[in-house]
C-alpha cells in the first residue's frame, strides 16, 4: 500500500480537487484500494484559509456534498511534516514545488504528468481563472493525469495488463 501527498501552492485549488477526486476513485476500484492506502494534500508556498470558491463549485459539480467541501482546512507541509514524511510518494504540479519539498522527502516528488506515465508538464495554476469554465477546463486536465495514474498503479503491481 502506498500513501499519497498531492501538493500545490496553497492547498485550494488543484491539490484538493486530486484529492477529492483520486479518494473517491480509490473507493470505487477495487484494485486500485489494494494499492493505495491514505491520500491526502498539502501546500508547499502559500497558508491559506478555505477552499477556492471554483474549486468548490468544480467539486460540487462532481458531486461532492457541500459539508464535506465546507470540512477542508488547507494545510502547510512546514505545519504538518508528518504528510511528507508519511508519504511514499509526493506528487505536485509543477517542477518549483520539489524545490520547497524538505530535503529528507524530496526523493518522493514526481510531477502529477509524470506520475500519470507522461512526459513533464506543468499543471498551470487556474486559481485566477476568470471564469467557471476556464477553471474546470484545468481540473479536466487534472482529471485525466489522476486516471493516468490510477491505471498505472494498478498495472505496475498486477492488477490490469
Amino acid at each position: 500500500m502506498i500513501n499519497v501527498l498531492f501538493v500545490c501552492s496553497s492547498n485550494v485549488c488543484r491539490s484538493p480537487y486530486c484529492e477529492y477526486i483520486f479518494k473517491r476513485m480509490v473507493k470505487e476500484d477495487a484494485a486500485l484500494a489494494a494499492v493505495v492506502g491514505r491520500v491526502e494534500s498539502a501546500a508547499v508556498l502559500n497558508h491559506s484559509k478555505k477552499l477556492h470558491s471554483k474549486a468548490r463549485a468544480s467539486l460540487l459539480a462532481e458531486g461532492f456534498a457541500p459539508e464535506e467541501l465546507d470540512a477542508h482546512r488547507p494545510r502547510h507541509i512546514r505545519d504538518y511534516p508528518e504528510l511528507t514524511h508519511g508519504a511514499d510518494v509526493i506528487i505536485g504540479m509543477t517542477a518549483w514545488h520539489r524545490l520547497l519539498i524538505p530535503k529528507a522527502d524530496k526523493a518522493k516528488y514526481v510531477n502529477l504528468s509524470e506520475a500519470a506515465g507522461e512526459s513533464y508538464k506543468a499543471v498551470p495554476d487556474p486559481f485566477l481563472a476568470r471564469s467557471q469554465e476556464k477553471y474546470d477546463a484545468a481540473m479536466a486536465v487534472i482529471r485525466r493525469y489522476l486516471k493516468g495514474f490510477a491505471d498505472k498503479l494498478k498495472k505496475e503491481n498486477g492488477y490490469e495488463r
